[in-house]
């Protein structure tokens, strides 16, 4: 990324980001984790493998993707023709990190009569070296299509897999990952919560741990909560995911209240992806500028991982995005 002495403040930077998506035909994508300036400013906000999709339908020439490596890895998956930039590219994702690709190679090796069901929340390389990529929103369509004596590895979000594993009574190899910022709920606190609100249900995203899932009234992905906070009767909503969501359920149901889970220290500050929150605005601007950062991925690599992300999506197409609130 280009040095620069001084950068836009204030409504000179959003003019100039609206000046510079326009000059080089760019589309701007936010995951819901992100800050609510950015949320505001992206042309879709929604999760991370629809967001993909969407912008592959568009004639855009450039995407700008607001959210972690990984989902902007998959974007240049599915636009291999277009310019893809991360305004951050230390912008990685604790489940990635978990799940070395060689790792997982001599993993795969060592049960060869498993099938590979990895959550997309993993690395281009690892993505080539699945058979079949889930989203939460997927999962459970697809490991009903299973066969039930067909022996599974899931990875690398071993909460996922595990609650897939209880819901299906599918004895599933799991990997050890887990997501860092689910991770860090806590069920004493929410347990607290609980009775300060007696009546509010709890909305709880699948990669929490099962301390988390076992209170919950509600258990999905981002667009899935979303949609649950649309149809719950009540005026009171606990919410067990990242709290950056909430901002687009303030906007769209703005007569309701929404409360984020409190992580151990009894607040919701643990529970911020540190990741996500690498992204500015002045970053944004900087991407867009200088389109750099980029994301290049080799053909071959390109090719092997998209065959995974194709059995999804010919697997489970009608679930990926499902209640996403789509176009900002």
């Amino acid at each position: 990324m280009t040095a620069e002495t001084s950068l836009p403040t204030g409504e000179d930077l959003l003019a100039e980001i609206n000046r510079l998506r326009k000059e080089k035909n760019a589309i701007i994508l936010a995951h819901y984790y992100q800050t609510a300036d950015i949320q505001d400013i992206a042309d879709f906000v929604g999760d991370s493998l629809e967001l993909s999709r969407k912008a592959a339908e568009t004639d855009a020439d450039v995407i700008v993707f607001c959210g972690v490596k990984f989902m902007a890895d998959t974007a240049k998956i599915l636009s291999p023709e277009k310019i893809v930039v991360l305004p951050d590219m230390d912008a990685g994702c604790s489940l990635e990190d978990s799940c070395p690709p060689e790792k997982f190679k001599a993993f795969r090796e060592a049960h060869p009569d498993h099938i590979a069901l990895t959550y997309i929340n993993c690395s281009t390389e690892v993505k080539a070296l699945s058979d079949i990529i889930v989203t939460s929103s997927s999962a459970e369509t697809i490991i009903s299509q299973i066969p039930e004596d067909q022996k599974i590895i899931f990875g690398p979000d071993r909460h996922l897999g595990g609650y897939m594993s209880r819901k299906f009574g599918r004895d599933m190899l799991l990997w050890p990952g887990v997501c860092i910022v689910h991770e860090a709920f806590s069920e004493t606190e929410l347990l607290k919560l609980k009775a300060q609100y007696p009546d509010a249900p709890v909305a709880a995203h699948p990669e929490c741990p099962p301390t988390i899932i076992d209170h919950a009234d509600y258990v999905g992905s981002t667009s899935g909560i979303l949609q649950f906070a649309k149809t719950f009767e009540g005026d009171t909503l606990i919410v067990a995911t990242e709290p950056h969501i909430i901002h687009q359920m303030e906007k769209a149901l703005p007569e309701k209240t929404f409360i984020g889970a409190p992580g151990a220290d009894g607040n919701c500050s643990c529970n911020i992806c540190p990741y996500m929150a690498l992204n500015t605005m002045e970053k944004m601007y900087a991407c867009l500028r200088d389109l750099e950062p980029r994301i290049e991925i080799e053909e071959g690599l390109r090719l092997k991982a998209k065959q995974s992300l194709d059995r999804m999506l010919e697997m489970a197409s009608g679930t990926i995005g499902k209640g996403d609130l789509g176009k900002v």
